[in-house]
């Protein structure tokens, strides 16, 4: 008997999660999520998957995140026929967040296309659509925590609520016979894993006692000092407090799931009190409205010491569904709070409140959530003087701030008890979504103290490995591989082509007069003849 894993996103790079079983009996999926960052790790939502998706019997889904989810729809046009097992909560804002990426998809695909015409370049197709989102919906199927259920013969599962988000799971998954002794073999898929204390959500719950745990790692390598949610609230509100003295908006881009809530909370509680100067707080994405109502549905199963629907129902939240109103903010001075998504700037309108307040003194971007490589929030948080968005230069004069407060995700001494808690862990531990640095970190800090380092795995993209053997054994690497693991860790030509431009504009702008601009580009234009 053999039971194989193949590492299809997530290996190296904190999106993408997409796992693939193998067994006699059928293949299934845990998570089939959208690649996020850099152009050369996104390209690979447009090429082909890894394996057939009519091969496919069952996914089972850990979250509704769209790095976690965001390809189902295109698995499913492409002839994926199984159920998608997930819990009720994360099947809801599923309901939203799918339809939003296909509509997102095809009007910035639009727009591109727009652009590629007029330069004379072929034009291009989205990954999927809102009407195969749509499509996608009915292959879903609730299942209850902690309940046992069917997903291939021979193979069960359970979920585990993981604290990071409504309706996240950690999933237990047991293949009858293949463990010693005829005993079944017992693996644990983490998930993204909620840090301690999270406001809303529950602690990360799981059993014990697995042949393997795949473990999240995002911040692998980071600490963050305890927190209570009164010193969080405080943080928040001198930040808030700032922003208003500076008299210009407080853009937040922030996850339009559960970040985009907890702020608000958060935020109508400081402005309730007395404690930050009262303000209307726009919510700017239609995704983040409707998972707001989401969440009010799903009140009783959040943290019973807040008032989730006073809170999210206050006076001092205006919704801007459309795109007229979305820019009448725009027509705003002085002090008001923005909340747009996506978390990382890469899509959505968050992108257009950016090109107005980045380059404004009295502005604040309060980042306050994970920035992945290759991504304008990253490039934002590293201090770029400068960044490029939708071809256009923008200078940074904002004031830029950061708060870690509101993360979805356990740090990694949470992580560490997390996977402590999950012991004997008997054959290895594979770590994933994560990039190189935050994987490192994690494998140093739970080597032999926790986990020996023999059995600490750090899988790069489509590795495939036998399960069913003492240890975890990699296959031979004859299959195909769409990427080369250095593609995947470091930043692409996208992103030095970026950068150069940029390099390019400040270097003219300092030149002394056009003598010397000529100069800079005689230069340029040697070095490209050059290569020829």
């Amino acid at each position: 008997m053999s039971v194989t894993i193949q590492f299809c996103g997530a290996a190296r790079t904190v999106t993408g999660s997409c796992y693939l079983f193998r067994t006699q009996t059928g293949r299934f999926l845990v998570d089939c999520g959208l690649f996020q960052g850099q152009k050369t790790l996104k390209e690979l939502n447009y090429g082909a998957f890894p394996f057939a998706p009519a091969d496919i019997d069952t996914v089972l889904l850990t979250h509704a995140h769209i790095d976690h989810s965001g390809l189902l729809p295109k698995l499913v046009s492409e002839g994926f026929g199984g159920p998608i097992l997930a819990t009720r909560g994360t099947i809801d804002l599923c309901s939203y967040m799918l339809p939003d990426a296909g509509s997102i998809q095809e009007s910035e695909v639009a727009a591109l296309n727009r652009r590629n015409i007029a330069r004379g370049r072929p034009e291009v197709s989205p990954i999927y659509t809102q009407a195969d989102a749509i499509a996608s919906l009915d292959a879903f199927r609730p299942v209850e925590y902690e309940t046992w259920a069917d997903v291939i013969p021979g193979v069960r599962a359970r979920y585990w609520n993981a604290g990071h988000l409504l309706g996240s799971a950690s999933i237990e998954i047991e293949f009858a016979g293949e463990g010693a002794g005829g005993k079944p073999l017992r693996l644990l898929a983490s998930g993204d894993i909620g840090p301690d204390a999270k406001l809303l959500q529950p602690d990360p719950q799981a059993p014990a006692g697995f042949d393997y745990v795949m473990s999240e790692s995002t911040y692998g390598n980071r600490a963050r000092a305890p927190i209570t949610p009164q010193q969080r609230r405080q943080r928040l509100a001198a930040e808030v407090r700032d922003a208003a003295a500076a008299r210009g908006a407080l853009v937040i881009p922030a996850f339009a799931v559960e970040r985009t809530q907890e702020l608000i909370v958060d935020l109508v509680d400081l402005m309730d009190h007395g404690e930050v100067p009262t303000a209307p707080i726009f919510l700017d994405s239609p995704l983040a409205i409707r998972a707001t109502e989401v969440f009010r549905n799903h009140a009783a199963s959040l943290d019973q010491g807040v008032d989730v629907n006073r809170l999210l129902s206050s006076p001092h939240l205006r919704f801007t569904e459309t795109v007229d109103e979305s820019k009448s903010i725009a027509r705003l001075n002085g002090f008001h709070v923005i909340i747009a998504a996506s978390g990382m700037c890469d899509a959505g309108r968050i992108r257009h409140h950016l090109k107005r307040w980045l380059c404004k003194s009295n502005g604040t971007v309060l980042l306050v959530g994970f920035q992945a490589q290759g991504t304008l929030g990253r490039f934002i948080a590293d201090g770029a003087k400068a960044v490029r968005i939708q071809g256009e230069e923008i200078r940074v004069a904002a004031r830029i701030r950061q708060i870690d407060d509101y993360s979805g995700h356990a740090d990694n001494a949470e992580l560490s008890r997390w996977i402590a808690a999950r012991r004997p862990i008997q054959r290895g531990i594979f770590l994933v979504h994560g990039e190189e640095p935050a994987i490192a970190g994690l494998s140093e800090l739970i080597s032999g103290r926790i986990v020996p380092g023999a059995k600490i795995f750090q899988p790069v993209l489509d590795d495939i490995y036998e399960l069913s053997t003492s240890a975890p054994t990699l296959l031979d690497g004859t299959h195909r591989r769409r990427l080369a693991p250095e593609a995947v860790v470091a930043l692409d030509w996208h992103n030095d082509m970026s950068k150069l431009i940029l390099d390019i504009n400040d270097q003219m702008r300092a030149a002394a007069d056009d003598r010397a601009r000529g100069v800079i580009i005689r230069r340029l234009r040697r070095a490209l003849e050059a290569d020829h």
